[in-house]
């Protein structure tokens, strides 16, 4: 299974991002998948997740100024940034909780390999 992310890049403070995340491989189904993201220094935290049924959560950072999107069914998401500031610079990852074809319903969790988001003062 592989995630491939997209997006990243380097705004001015107040500008806007869109980032993706698509996974691919020998996927049965897809039961989440989640942005995380970590700024030099500073531990990983989750940006949001959205879950079966269409549900999303989101950090309370997050909140009011990012928007998830997903096609859990397509294993992809994404990841619509707004007002952007520069405390939100951080190489941001996408994470996929899937099952996978022929397994014996054990959940695995895969990583994608980062997008820098730079945000400019």
């Amino acid at each position: 299974v592989q995630l491939q992310a997209s997006g990243g890049g380097l705004v001015q403070a107040g500008g806007s991002l869109r980032l993706s995340c698509a996974a691919s491989g020998n996927i049965l189904n897809t039961h989440r998948m989640g942005w995380y993201r970590q700024a030099p220094g500073k531990e990983r935290q989750l940006v949001a997740i959205v879950r079966n049924g269409g549900i999303i959560d989101y950090s309370e950072f997050a909140k009011g100024r990012f928007t998830m999107s997903g096609d859990l069914s397509k294993n992809t998401v994404w990841l619509q940034m707004d007002s952007l500031k520069p405390e939100d610079t951080a190489v941001y990852s996408c994470r996929a909780v899937v099952r996978l074809r022929g397994s014996s319903g054990d959940e695995y969790l895969y990583w994608g390999q980062g997008t820098q988001v730079t945000v400019s003062s």
